[in-house]
Protein backbone atom coordinates (compact mmCIF):
# COMPACT_ATOMS: atom_id res chain seq x y z
CA UNK A 1 0.00 0.00 0.00
CA UNK A 2 1.25 3.48 -0.86
CA UNK A 3 1.82 6.14 1.81
CA UNK A 4 -0.95 8.39 0.49
CA UNK A 5 -3.48 5.57 0.76
CA UNK A 6 -2.39 4.92 4.33
CA UNK A 7 -2.71 8.61 5.20
CA UNK A 8 -6.19 8.81 3.65
CA UNK A 9 -7.31 5.73 5.57
CA UNK A 10 -5.95 7.14 8.81
CA UNK A 11 -7.58 10.53 8.26
CA UNK A 12 -10.92 8.87 7.55
CA UNK A 13 -10.74 6.66 10.66
CA UNK A 14 -9.60 9.47 12.97
CA UNK A 15 -12.33 11.77 11.65
CA UNK A 16 -15.02 9.43 13.02
CA UNK A 17 -13.70 9.76 16.57
CA UNK A 18 -13.05 13.48 16.19
CA UNK A 19 -16.66 14.13 15.12
CA UNK A 20 -17.94 12.27 18.21
CA UNK A 21 -15.73 14.29 20.54
CA UNK A 22 -16.47 17.67 18.94
CA UNK A 23 -20.20 16.99 19.09
CA UNK A 24 -19.92 16.73 22.89
CA UNK A 25 -18.40 20.19 23.43
CA UNK A 26 -20.80 22.13 25.67
CA UNK A 27 -21.34 25.52 24.09
CA UNK A 28 -21.94 27.12 27.49
CA UNK A 29 -18.38 26.11 28.55
CA UNK A 30 -16.33 27.55 25.67
CA UNK A 31 -14.54 29.94 28.05
CA UNK A 32 -13.79 27.17 30.56
CA UNK A 33 -10.34 25.63 31.09
CA UNK A 34 -9.21 23.19 33.79
CA UNK A 35 -6.15 25.29 34.64
CA UNK A 36 -4.95 28.84 34.05
CA UNK A 37 -2.21 27.56 31.70
CA UNK A 38 -4.68 25.45 29.69
CA UNK A 39 -6.40 26.56 26.51
CA UNK A 40 -10.03 27.52 26.84
CA UNK A 41 -12.39 24.80 25.61
CA UNK A 42 -13.56 26.95 22.68
CA UNK A 43 -10.02 27.56 21.43
CA UNK A 44 -9.08 23.91 21.92
CA UNK A 45 -12.12 22.55 20.10
CA UNK A 46 -11.81 24.94 17.14
CA UNK A 47 -8.08 24.13 16.90
CA UNK A 48 -8.96 20.43 16.70
CA UNK A 49 -11.58 21.20 14.05
CA UNK A 50 -9.10 23.19 11.95
CA UNK A 51 -6.12 20.82 12.12
CA UNK A 52 -6.99 18.54 9.17
CA UNK A 53 -6.65 21.59 6.91
CA UNK A 54 -2.96 21.65 7.82
CA UNK A 55 -2.63 18.73 5.42
CA UNK A 56 -3.53 21.15 2.64
CA UNK A 57 -1.22 23.78 4.10
CA UNK A 58 1.62 21.26 4.16
CA UNK A 59 1.10 20.06 0.61
CA UNK A 60 0.34 23.43 -1.00
CA UNK A 61 2.89 25.68 0.72
CA UNK A 62 6.55 25.61 1.69
CA UNK A 63 6.05 27.24 5.08
CA UNK A 64 3.83 28.94 7.60
CA UNK A 65 5.24 32.13 9.10
CA UNK A 66 3.22 33.31 12.08
CA UNK A 67 4.90 36.73 11.82
CA UNK A 68 3.38 37.19 8.35
CA UNK A 69 0.10 35.36 9.05
CA UNK A 70 -0.73 35.35 12.78
CA UNK A 71 -3.04 32.56 13.87
CA UNK A 72 -6.58 33.78 14.45
CA UNK A 73 -8.74 31.00 15.84
CA UNK A 74 -12.28 30.86 14.56
CA UNK A 75 -15.05 31.44 17.04
CA UNK A 76 -18.18 29.35 17.29
CA UNK A 77 -21.50 29.71 19.06
CA UNK A 78 -23.11 26.38 18.17
CA UNK A 79 -22.16 22.74 17.83
CA UNK A 80 -23.23 22.90 14.20
CA UNK A 81 -20.72 25.70 13.52
CA UNK A 82 -17.93 23.71 15.22
CA UNK A 83 -18.74 20.59 13.22
CA UNK A 84 -18.99 22.65 10.00
CA UNK A 85 -15.44 23.94 10.58
CA UNK A 86 -14.28 20.36 11.06
CA UNK A 87 -16.09 19.08 7.95
CA UNK A 88 -14.58 21.86 5.80
CA UNK A 89 -11.14 21.17 7.23
CA UNK A 90 -11.51 17.40 6.80
CA UNK A 91 -12.69 17.82 3.19
CA UNK A 92 -9.77 20.14 2.45
CA UNK A 93 -7.24 17.68 3.87
CA UNK A 94 -8.78 14.69 2.12
CA UNK A 95 -9.03 16.52 -1.21
CA UNK A 96 -5.37 17.48 -0.94
CA UNK A 97 -4.37 13.89 -0.23
CA UNK A 98 -6.51 12.70 -3.15
CA UNK A 99 -4.76 15.15 -5.47
CA UNK A 100 -1.23 14.46 -4.24
CA UNK A 101 1.43 12.18 -5.66
CA UNK A 102 3.84 10.16 -3.55
CA UNK A 103 6.74 12.37 -4.64
CA UNK A 104 4.91 15.43 -3.23
CA UNK A 105 5.59 14.08 0.26
CA UNK A 106 9.35 14.63 0.06
CA UNK A 107 9.43 18.43 -0.27
CA UNK A 108 10.45 20.61 2.70
CA UNK A 109 8.06 22.50 4.94
CA UNK A 110 8.96 25.07 7.62
CA UNK A 111 7.01 26.47 10.56
CA UNK A 112 8.41 29.79 11.74
CA UNK A 113 7.77 33.09 13.42
CA UNK A 114 9.95 35.44 11.43
CA UNK A 115 13.54 34.26 11.76
CA UNK A 116 12.73 31.81 14.56
CA UNK A 117 12.34 28.31 13.09
CA UNK A 118 9.96 26.12 15.09
CA UNK A 119 10.10 23.12 12.76
CA UNK A 120 11.77 22.14 9.50
CA UNK A 121 10.40 18.91 8.11
CA UNK A 122 9.24 17.06 5.03
CA UNK A 123 5.74 17.53 3.69
CA UNK A 124 5.01 13.96 4.81
CA UNK A 125 6.07 14.92 8.33
CA UNK A 126 3.79 17.98 8.52
CA UNK A 127 0.89 15.78 7.45
CA UNK A 128 1.75 13.31 10.22
CA UNK A 129 2.21 16.16 12.72
CA UNK A 130 -1.22 17.55 11.87
CA UNK A 131 -2.81 14.12 12.39
CA UNK A 132 -0.89 13.58 15.62
CA UNK A 133 -1.96 17.01 16.82
CA UNK A 134 -5.61 16.06 16.29
CA UNK A 135 -5.10 12.95 18.43
CA UNK A 136 -3.15 14.85 21.09
CA UNK A 137 -5.64 17.71 21.40
CA UNK A 138 -8.61 15.35 21.18
CA UNK A 139 -7.22 13.56 24.24
CA UNK A 140 -6.93 16.93 25.99
CA UNK A 141 -10.56 17.60 25.11
CA UNK A 142 -11.46 14.22 26.58
CA UNK A 143 -9.93 15.29 29.90
CA UNK A 144 -11.87 18.56 29.79
CA UNK A 145 -15.11 16.68 29.12
CA UNK A 146 -14.38 14.13 31.85
CA UNK A 147 -13.79 16.93 34.37
CA UNK A 148 -17.19 18.33 33.42
CA UNK A 149 -18.78 14.89 33.95
CA UNK A 150 -19.60 14.44 30.27
CA UNK A 151 -19.43 10.77 29.19
CA UNK A 152 -16.54 10.05 26.82
CA UNK A 153 -17.03 7.88 23.71
CA UNK A 154 -14.56 5.15 22.92
CA UNK A 155 -11.73 5.98 20.55
CA UNK A 156 -9.65 2.87 19.85
CA UNK A 157 -11.96 0.63 21.84
CA UNK A 158 -14.71 1.16 24.37
CA UNK A 159 -14.37 3.84 27.03
CA UNK A 160 -15.31 3.35 30.68
CA UNK A 161 -18.57 5.13 29.82
CA UNK A 162 -19.24 2.66 27.01
CA UNK A 163 -18.63 -0.24 29.40
CA UNK A 164 -21.15 1.05 31.97
CA UNK A 165 -18.77 0.63 34.91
Amino acid sequence: MKILELLKNELEQESKVTRKMLALVPMDKLDWAPHEKSMKMGALSTHIAELPSWITLGLDTAELDFAAAPYEPKTVATSAQLLDIFEESFASGMNSLNGAKEEDLTGRWVLRTGEQIHADMSKYEIIRVSMSQVTHHRAQLGVYLRLLDIPIPGTYGPSADDMNF
